[in-house]
């Protein structure tokens, strides 16, 4: 079994695409990271809400990725772009395709 999250974010009123940038960014540096089996940045009708799909080996690895120096920066800057998170849940991940 493995750890799963799946949340939205709330972007301040027109930075939704500034915010999907940075998350983008961090799909990009989680590349090297062999724990991350899957890192999905979405959008739906919703104007600003921005959904993220994250699939780890386990929990532990999953807060461990967020320690790096480039992670923590790359969260300040975004930071200031998220009016909220809701619809948080945690998962555990059985299998499937991604």
């Amino acid at each position: 079994m493995t750890y799963g999250l799946f949340g939205k974010l709330s972007a301040l009123p027109g930075k939704r695409d500034e915010l999907v940038g940075y998350l983008l960014q961090a799909a990009r540096l989680l590349e090297q990271n062999s724990d991350c089996v899957h890192y999905i940045v979405s959008t739906s009708d919703e104007p600003e809400a921005v959904w993220v799909s994250e699939v780890w080996t386990d929990e532990a690895a999953h807060d461990a990725s967020l320690e790096p120096a480039d992670i923590r920066a790359l969260i300040q800057e975004a930071r200031p772009l998220i009016a909220g998170m809701s619809d948080r849940t945690e998962l555990r991940v059985h299998g499937g395709k991604g």
